[in-house]
This record gives C-alpha cells, structure tokens and sequence, in this order.
C-alpha cells in the first residue's frame, strides 16, 4: 500500500521514486508476477498455484498522478487506486479527468474509498452510511459505475462498517500488515504498508519473501475497542495441518510499546494474551513463524475510542 510519491515532507506517506523504482526492480527480479485486480476479484477464492504482488494506492494525491504514473503506465504494473470522492480536484488532489484516464486504462482500476475520508468508525451508523451513498452516487455520476473494491480509511473499521461494506462491496482491504490467502475474510484483506520509515530495500525484499500464516478464524471479530473491551484477548484457530505453531512469536503495541506477546497453546488454538490497554488510536499485534525455514506473518488492528 502506497500513498504519496516525492512529496519529502509527508515521509509517513511518502515513498521516494527513486526507491519505489528499487522495489518494483525486487519484484521483477524475483520473477513475481503483478496481479491484475480485475482477476484478483475474480479469482479470489480459488487455490492459487504461485505468489503474485498486488499493488495499491490511497487517496488519489496529485503526487501519484505526476510521478508514479507515468512509470506503471510505461511498464505495464496493473495497481488500484483508491479514491475518496470529496478532496478529488481540490490541491495535491488528483481531478476527475485525471482519475478517468487511470480508470479507461487497462491497468489502472478505481476502488472506493469513502467521500470524507474521515475517521468512519467515530461516526454513528446512519452518518457513517450516508457517507459511502454520498461517494457511490458521486462515482456513479462521474465514472458511469460504483466502485466494486473498498478500502477502509486509516484501516479501521468496526464490525458493523465491515458487515454494511460486505453487503455492498465484493471485497475490501485494511491497513494491518499481512499476506493474503484465501483462508483471509475477504472484508478485511491485509496490506503492507510502505513508506519512507518502512519502505527501506532490504525489508522490503523480506516483506516481498514472507508466506502467508493461515488461520480459520480470529478472534474477537469487534476490532473497535474501548473500555468495556480493551485489552482484547485475541484468539486464533489455526489449521490443524499447520506444523511448528509453536515457533510462532508474536509483538503487541498495548501500552504504548511493542513488546512480546504472552501466547498460551491449546491443541490448534493460539491465545494471545495482552498485558495492558491499548491506547489511542490504534492497537496492533504482529504474528511471525519459521515454518521450516519459511516465514509465515499475519497481523491485525484494532481502533481505540
């Protein structure tokens, strides 16, 4: 997940074209494939015989447009671009005119990312609603179609945004990192976010090397917290197939700094016990496993009010 290109003063959204350029260079090298988004839809529940990279874009920011662009055009890299409909046209703002041309590209694919971009899942259910309506009408009027894929602002969501998007949308991504499978509810996709603080080459390469860790389920499903829920204790059910589970190590954010997770083992269930609250605005534990010299990751997120 991308944001921002050569915009230096934005490094928490900002990559440097210079090292996008090295990243995508990682990719080819490796001889991975680009996902086609399009496919990635189609083909989404299907058993995948080889690793592709899907490549995404929030906001729509004029800096994508100039600089990262022209490259993907020229070199055929498919990408979605997620836009939210309010800012379109205002300063450092992609126009509607810029975003059709990416849309009647074959590469580039329009995915649905709010009207205010706003924090969504501090709004109530109606007004929350009421914004995504106001961006599909908006999409519709400008583009002749409502986008299919959505991405949550900030990555936060609740589990009542994530069941409106589920009836909406056929698929919808996050903000906390993780390969997909397609064990991964589908209304929560992981991305790995890349900026100039993570988008550094030599993690980048490990990033683009990791597997998927597989699970049947995760628990809680509520990933908004507050007083009444926070810590959570998340619970995760793994496929009894699954080898070396207890190599698995996992890092938490709760109190405010990363430490190691306190995990308890029962048969193919991993609880993952969080010592302290976590605090605003956002909770995060990363899960990692050497699987025979295979290194599997998932994370989540939650959002603290």
């Amino acid at each position: 997940m991308y944001h921002r290109f050569n915009e230096n003063k934005y490094p928490s959204t900002n990559i440097k074209m210079e090292i996008f350029i090295q990243q995508i260079d990682i990719i080819n090298n490796l001889n991975f494939n680009f996902y086609n988004p399009k496919l990635f839809i189609e083909e989404y529940k299907k058993p995948k015989a080889e690793k592709k990279i899907l490549i995404t874009i929030d906001d729509g920011f004029k800096s994508f447009y100039n600089e990262a662009w022209p490259y993907l055009k020229k070199n055929k890299i498919p990408f979605i671009l997620f836009v939210s409909t309010e800012p379109v046209g205002k300063k450092g703002y992609m126009t509607w005119d810029e975003i059709r041309e990416i849309d009647n590209s074959e590469i580039g694919f329009i995915g649905h990312h709010s009207h205010t971009h706003e924090y969504l899942i501090d709004m109530n259910e109606s007004d929350f609603i009421n914004d995504i309506e106001t961006a599909s009408k908006i999409f519709n009027k400008e583009l002749g179609y409502i986008p299919p894929i959505f991405s949550y602002p900030f990555g936060e969501y609740s589990l009542f945004m994530k069941n409106y998007i589920s009836k909406n949308f056929d698929i919808a991504f996050g903000q906390h990192s993780g390969i997909i499978d397609i064990n991964k509810d589908k209304f929560e996709l992981p991305r790995f976010p890349i900026n100039e603080k993570y988008g550094e080459l030599k993690r980048f390469k490990s990033l683009i090397n990791y597997n998927p860790l597989e699970y049947r389920s995760l628990k809680p499903e509520q990933k908004k917290l507050n007083k009444n829920n926070n810590p959570p204790k998340l619970i995760v059910e793994f496929f009894e197939e699954q080898e070396n589970i207890n190599n698995i190590n996992c890092y938490s954010n709760d109190g405010g700094n990363w430490k190691k997770s306190n995990l308890e083992f029962k048969k193919n269930f991993l609880i993952i016990n969080i010592n302290e609250p976590f605090l605003p605005r956002r909770g995060r534990i990363n899960c990692s496993l050497n699987d025979n010299g295979k290194w599997r990751w998932f994370g989540t997120q939650f959002t603290v009010n």
